[in-house]
């Protein structure tokens, strides 16, 4: 997925792919920022502004 345009992405397409990459390929979130050179405080802004939550516990966003 191409988080470049991060800032104008859908937010609940970016939460349904953050989501399946989070169960598939990465066993945290900050793993997956680092992988994709997301800044990740941006990445939880834009999916907490649509109602979304990271879980730690789960690394799912809810």
């Amino acid at each position: 997925m191409n988080y470049q345009n991060l800032k104008t992405m859908d937010p609940y397409i970016l939460f349904s792919a953050v989501n399946m990459q989070l169960r598939n390929e990465y066993e945290s979130l900050e793993s997956l920022c680092a992988a994709n050179e997301v800044n990740m405080q941006e990445l939880v802004d834009k999916l907490k502004a649509a109602g979304f939550e990271y879980n730690k516990d789960n690394n799912q966003f809810k």
